[in-house]
């Protein structure tokens, strides 16, 4: 089994990238993102309450993630493993999925962060909303904010990966295709 734990500041190109890793390796991807989409969609008490911290450009609380994400993989069984983008978002949070796999006779096997320029996200996002209509990508003021609250909560899990070894950096700058190479001798090496 593996388990891959993708991140990167928004825009970073997780869930294209996901989506490459889902059907190379035969993973249930779990994007943090569809998840609050889908529980708001479906106006579900935890999407609602996402919601209301989304729309102000701020990280969704761990507990409401974490059930989010625990609901999502129980419905998968028998899988060959999962691809986790943009969650992890805290230490707390990365202990928490920890625990929850090892409940369940699973650990993760590879964390990836995707790295690139604030300047080049930012552009990326900006492109993205105008595409999908997303307004937490149509504001420049959310987007910072996104930022800085990922530097404050997420950045940290860099180091907190790098210290147990499972810590991968990618060149997040460049072509769908060149950091998908990039990701693919990654992963050759892995397995």
């Amino acid at each position: 089994m593996i388990n891959i734990i993708l991140f990167g500041k928004p825009g970073a190109g997780k869930g294209t990238q996901a989506e490459f890793l889902k059907i190379a390796y035969n993973l249930v991807h779990i994007s943090t993102g569809d998840l609050f989409r889908n529980n708001i969609k479906n106006k579900s008490q935890l999407g609602l309450l996402a919601k209301s911290y989304m729309d102000k450009g701020d990280l969704v609380p761990d507990q409401i993630t974490i059930d989010m994400l625990k609901n999502e993989v129980n419905k998968n069984h028998e899988i060959k493993g999962f691809i986790f983008d943009g969650f992890p978002r805290t230490i707390s949070q990365a202990e928490a999925l920890d625990s929850f796999l090892e409940s369940i006779n699973m650990k993760i096997t590879v964390t990836i962060f995707l790295e690139a320029e604030d300047s080049i996200l930012e552009d990326r996002l900006i492109k993205r909303g105008q595409l999908s209509g997303r307004t937490d990508d149509q504001d420049l003021d959310k987007i910072c904010n996104r930022f800085k609250e990922y530097n404050i909560k997420t950045f940290p899990l860099k180091k907190y990966y790098n210290s147990i070894g499972k810590l991968h950096i990618i060149n997040g700058i460049g072509t769908i295709d060149e950091i998908r190479d990039r990701l693919s001798n990654l992963m050759n090496q892995i397995q």
